[in-house]
């Protein structure tokens, strides 16, 4: 049974929501995080990303960035443009990107649970990323950005979580510049946060779906405190990490897409050619890109032209849920044997592209530096919740979420 608590959040007041909330550090470069914070002091960059307060060119590993990550935290709270709840609290945390309204319930997971496997994961982490952001938490003695959970669903919770929005006042309630709808409500209410944590204990096993460096980095950080306070009883916040925890029905997955540099030494038609021993080919029929509509399905951008490509039988393992994906399908027959992409984590030939960029960018970086593309059936939260549970690793760049959960909304401190 997984363990999820309410919490004392640090978080801003209610005028400088707006202007703290920011995408998290990892989807963005030092000299474009410097761009995005002009005129914001209040941004939360400038914890998450403290580098961009230091000379340009500071190494981004060095004592000062972490110091300064601090100093900026702490100043936010002695200014008061944050502050501490007074009492643990769960926070209902609303999304609506294009219409479509995604809600999670903010509080702690428990590092147990994680240690456990009653957390589950389906990727592969580095050691020098998880090791950034195990100083981050560590200096700041908090953690900064929410993990973003999922469980396979609870009606009850469901229904809790929808009679507090129709009866309660937001705290929160804004739209970023790439307009998407972000509304907070506090549930301060013990009776209902003692119902919602005995509900979701019940509920089965969480699931990363985005956030596993952030994720491991935050075990990490309350192993090394349990190793300091060896007397510790396992109630001390440093036990605990923020999430956010989304029922999955209710999320979806967007495409990742690939686009390769070159046919590797092969002219177009033997490259159709060699496609043809695994794959179905013809000609798409429309002028816009190809959207696959449903699994084992591809597109394919080569010479101004859309081509759909469907897998041929006994290609893959359909027992298998890591080679039933459409990414295993698509590497192990098409992009390892006949573009020769061994290992697309390192290869320099292949880049990715998130399905928030649109079709129309395979396209343009086609004309651009690159020759083929491939567009994608979206990976589902059925295959990533297959995966975890067999104790298996997602293909890289298997998954594209958005929108992205926001940073600086809600602070967990380890100390408190």
């Amino acid at each position: 049974m997984a363990i999820f608590k309410p919490f004392k959040a640090l978080r801003p007041t209610t005028e400088y929501a707006s202007k703290v909330a920011a995408l998290p550090y990892d989807v963005m470069n030092s000299e474009e995080a410097r761009e995005m914070v002009k005129g914001n002091p209040y941004s939360f960059l400038h914890i998450d990303k403290a580098e961009i307060d230091l000379e340009k060119g500071i190494d981004l590993y060095s004592d000062e960035v972490y110091e300064k990550a601090k100093e900026n935290l702490e100043k936010l709270e002695k200014d008061g443009v944050m502050k501490q709840d007074e009492k643990k609290s769960f926070y209902i945390y609303r999304q609506i990107m294009n219409g479509k309204e995604q809600t999670g319930l903010v509080g702690c997971a428990s590092i147990d649970d994680y240690i456990n496997n009653e957390i589950k994961k389906h990727e592969l982490t580095r050691a020098d990323k998880e090791a950034d952001r195990i100083r981050h938490v560590d200096t700041c003695d908090a953690n900064t950005g929410p993990i973003f959970l999922c469980y396979k669903e609870c009606a009850e919770v469901d229904e809790i979580i929808a009679e507090f929005k129709k009866n309660n006042e937001p705290v929160y309630d804004f739209v970023t510049e790439d307009g998407v709808s972000n509304t907070v409500w506090v549930i301060g209410d013990e009776i209902i946060n003692n119902e919602l944590s005995s509900l979701l204990s019940k509920a089965g096993a969480f699931y990363i779906a985005d956030g596993h460096h952030r994720c491991a980095s935050a075990v990490n950080v309350g192993k090394k405190r349990r190793e300091e306070n060896p007397d510790f009883d396992g109630t001390e916040e440093f036990n605990f990490f923020l999430a956010v925890l989304f029922p999955a029905n209710t999320l979806s997955i967007m495409d990742y897409n690939r686009v390769v540099k070159d046919l590797n030494g092969n002219t177009e038609s033997e490259f159709i050619e060699k496609i043809k021993n695994k794959f179905e080919v013809s000609e798409s029929n429309r002028q816009e890109p190809y959207s696959p509509q449903e699994k084992h399905t591809f597109g394919m951008y080569l010479n101004n032209k859309w081509y759909v490509l469907k897998a041929l039988p006994g290609t893959f393992n359909e027992n298998d849920p890591v080679e039933r994906l459409d990414v295993s399908i698509l590497q192990n027959n098409l992009l390892s044997p006949i573009l020769a992409i061994g290992d697309p984590r390192t290869d320099k030939r292949i880049d990715f592209i998130g399905g928030i960029r649109g079709l129309k960018e395979l396209e343009r970086r086609v004309s651009n530096d690159m020759t083929v593309a491939f567009s994608m059936y979206p990976t589902t939260l059925d295959d990533l919740m297959d995966i975890a549970d067999a104790n298996k690793i997602m293909p890289p760049k298997s998954t594209w979420f958005e929108p992205k959960l926001l940073s600086g909304l809600f602070i967990h401190k380890l100390g408190d």
